[in-house]
């Protein structure tokens, strides 16, 4: 756990603000690869997982992006309305599930609304290996588009490498992303890279059906809502020798925190990774939005906020 405070607050788009934090005495913070999240922990104890923005090697803050939510459930809201410049803030080290593949293959980027965060770090890590990219980003109007003067920015320091290109779809003569005509038109050898709401990244997914797995990445913010676990069955903990009963309709991370366990979780979504726990024996049922389906079936680690047992016991390494 990090102990950091609020350098500046910037008003970035509609609804967005942007925060600087930094370490006390302004050391070095735990370096962060484009992709990465850290994990805010609140006041009220909520924790709530956010994407940097920092440029490659930056290493002297921690850039991050709150969009508040209408719906939000206190930790937008919060931190829109409460948090103040030179606030002290816990956040945890930086953690990676949606990192740059290694390469100079072109890179397509796809971005809906906030979920342009990652992808900023990714353009300017790109334009440090001097790879070809391209992004696709997608608000609502113009006001609501955060990042537009920076991402520009970036697209003039490419070389010529990059290109950028707005899609505002509830503007006069506005539409949705022609997600086939982007796969579509792109080289047969790039990746893709997409974050942004659920029903984009569908879309996303469906449009990349003809696409080799390995080449095509996303990065959820949030989940769509579940049904609840099925539980039913039992939780060995290896290293602390305990076991516990997941009820139907609990959560094993319920059932842990329930009975004084203490482990690592943020999201409660599966979209964060910040519960991934490595698996022992069990068959695991995945619920998570963050392993891919080949990780899913080795069974070596699971989002414990969320995917449960498909047999009668599961033991984990805890």
């Amino acid at each position: 756990m990090l102990e950091l405070f609020v350098k500046s607050v910037t008003w970035e788009a509609e609804g967005v603000h942007s925060y600087d934090l930094r370490a006390p005495d302004l050391s070095p913070l735990p370096p962060a690869s484009a992709g990465a999240h850290i994990d805010w922990v609140l006041p009220q104890g909520l924790t709530r997982s956010y994407s940097l923005l920092n440029a490659p090697g930056e290493a002297h803050r921690y850039w991050v992006a709150v969009q508040k939510d209408p719906q939000s459930r206190g930790g937008s809201a919060w931190i829109h309305q409460q948090l103040k410049v030179g606030d002290r803030v816990q956040v945890q080290a930086p953690r990676n599930h949606f990192a740059l593949v290694e390469g100079q293959a072109p890179v397509v980027l796809i971005a809906g609304g906030i979920g342009v965060t990652p992808l900023v770090a990714m353009v300017a890590q790109l334009n440090q290996r001097q790879t070809p990219w391209v992004m696709h980003y997608s608000a609502r109007t113009r006001a609501r588009a955060a990042f537009v003067a920076h991402l520009q920015a970036l697209q003039a320091a490419s070389g010529g490498l990059g290109q950028l290109l707005l899609n505002f779809d509830q503007e006069p003569g506005g539409k949705m992303l022609d997600l086939a005509a982007i796969f579509n038109a792109a080289p047969a050898d790039a990746h893709f890279y997409a974050c942004g709401p659920a029903p984009m990244l569908a879309a996303y997914q469906a449009a990349a059906s003809q696409r080799p797995p390995e080449q095509v990445h996303w990065e959820h913010f949030s989940a769509a809502p579940a049904a609840p676990p099925a539980g039913g069955f039992q939780v060995h903990l290896a290293r602390s020798a305990r076991s516990f009963t997941v009820a139907p309709g609990a959560s094993i991370l319920d059932t842990l925190l329930d009975n004084g366990v203490s482990v690592s979780y943020s999201c409660m979504e599966g979209v964060c990774g910040a519960c991934e726990t490595r698996v022992i024996s069990g068959e695991v049922d995945h619920k998570d939005l963050i392993l891919t389906p080949n990780e899913q079936a080795q069974n070596k680690t699971m989002m414990i906020c969320c995917s449960g047992c498909k047999g009668a016991e599961l033991t984990l390494d805890l």
